[in-house]
């Protein structure tokens, strides 16, 4: 299947990320159908697009007038049949549960005609998990999101061992077609690329507040005031290769590498903080304090300076 032939997107899950995805192809010009198995979430999935192409358009990433035409071209399906009976494309947003995923593909395979691709937006499964449970492994992959979708260019696109060279080529190209910015996972591996380098962070970040060298607050200053700032224009690797090149990047790996953490255990600090239910906003308290007035302010700083980010692209044709 070619680019050309795809003009028809099934999105299976309509929630927090499956209705950002859907928006994309809905503006770049493609009929797009919900499927969702929350009734009241797929009544409310165009309004909550409506509001998020204003808040485009409020930050001149849209115009006015694409709002009502991209609306024009989302549907809703109360049947997975319909969602799939037409598809060229369909990808499954649904919880994070193998098995229920499993059952979507299934049914997918199905009601789906063969030339369909499907795929997923799973963050931490193997595609080819998802691909045992239909008859066409050639024709499935994983295209994993970040949120939110409208303000991240990047897409991981995540191949098996069955995927064949078409279908990747494809959703690439179709990726880029929108917009986006595809990179192609090659070898199954858990947590696919972003996730791996984050969990890489996230362990060293517990380990340092866990050994009392620093507060949470202050690890999160540092990231942010340092080379967080270089690493939303340049990636880690062309960084260490420009700013030291690896024959110093090999001395410091060898003098500091050794004392960083590589416990394959969660540490101490986050399962105490699970223990006392110091979840973050959903209770209120994490290592900071929340209410639903910081939470909000929280969301919409991060958002706006996403789409600083974004703006900026666009202008210098990046």
């Amino acid at each position: 299947m070619q680019v050309s032939e795809i003009k028809r997107i099934g999105l299976v899950g309509a929630g927090l990320m499956g209705h950002g995805i859907g928006q994309e192809f809905a503006v770049a010009g493609y009929d797009v159908v919900f499927h969702d198995a929350s009734p009241q979430t797929l009544e409310t999935v165009k309004d909550r697009i409506r509001c998020n192409l204003l808040e485009l358009v409020e930050w001149d990433l849209a115009e006015e007038e694409q709002v009502d035409s991209t609306l024009a071209r989302i549907e809703t399906a109360q049947d997975l049949e319909e969602t799939g009976a037409e598809a060229d494309l369909v990808i499954e947003a649904v919880f994070e549960d193998l098995s229920l995923k499993q059952e979507v593909f299934t049914e997918l395979d199905r009601v789906c005609p063969e030339r369909t691709i499907l795929a997923s937006n799973t963050s931490s499964l193997m595609p080819s998990m998802l691909a045992s449970a239909t008859s066409r492994p050639d024709r499935v992959l994983v295209t994993h999101y970040f949120y939110p979708p409208p303000l991240i260019p990047l897409v991981e696109v995540v191949r098996s061992e069955f995927t064949s060279d078409e279908v990747v080529n494809t959703a690439c190209d179709l990726l880029k077609v929108i917009g986006k910015r595809p990179i192609i996972v090659r070898k199954e591996a858990l947590g696919f690329i972003v996730n791996r380098l984050q969990m890489a962070l996230d362990r060293e970040a517990l380990s340092l507040v866990e050994r009392g060298i620093a507060t949470a607050q202050d690890v999160d200053m540092a990231v942010w005031n340092s080379f967080g700032r270089r690493l939303a224009v340049v990636g880690p690797l062309q960084l260490f290769e420009f700013q030291d090149g690896w024959e110093v990047a090999l001395q410091i790996y060898n003098y500091i590498t050794p004392d960083i953490e590589s416990s394959k255990d969660p540490p101490q600090v986050m399962l105490d903080l699970v223990e006392r239910k110091d979840l973050g906003p959903k209770t209120g308290k994490g290592f900071y304090e929340w209410n639903p007035q910081l939470e909000e302010a929280f969301s919409k700083n991060l958002k706006e300076a996403l789409a600083g980010f974004l703006r900026a692209d666009r202008e210098r044709g990046a």
